[in-house]
Formats: C-alpha cells, sequence, structure tokens
C-alpha cells in the first residue's frame, strides 16, 4: 500500500458531499471502515440516508 492510501483511507468508489459529518475528507471522499444506507424500503433515492454519518465536532478540522 503506498502512503497515499495509507493517509486518505478512502473508501473508493464512494463521493460524499457531507462536510460536516466525522468520516467526511474534506475532498469528497468517506474514510468510514463500512457504510450502511437505508431505509430498506426506499423507493426512491430521496427516501435513503446514510445510517453511518456522525455528526463533526466543531473543533475538528476536515
Amino acid at each position: 500500500m503506498d502512503n497515499f492510501q495509507e493517509k486518505c483511507r478512502c473508501n473508493k468508489g464512494v463521493n460524499c458531499a457531507v462536510c460536516n459529518c466525522y468520516y467526511h475528507d474534506g475532498n469528497c471522499s468517506c474514510t468510514a471502515s463500512k457504510i450502511s444506507i437505508g431505509p430498506s424500503t426506499a423507493d426512491s433515492c430521496r427516501e435513503t440516508v446514510c445510517a453511518t454519518f456522525k455528526k463533526r465536532d466543531e473543533d475538528s478540522v476536515g
């Protein structure tokens, strides 16, 4: 594994625009080790949510 991948820990192919999420890397990528999305009864993308979302502390630097 090269240094970039070790530092980034990004989920390749997963774009995220939620800048106030703890797992947001500051460059539209998610660094969570796994991602949960739901609910299972959704009929459209508007009905889905990222269950992995965790609000970033205001003091955290993205």
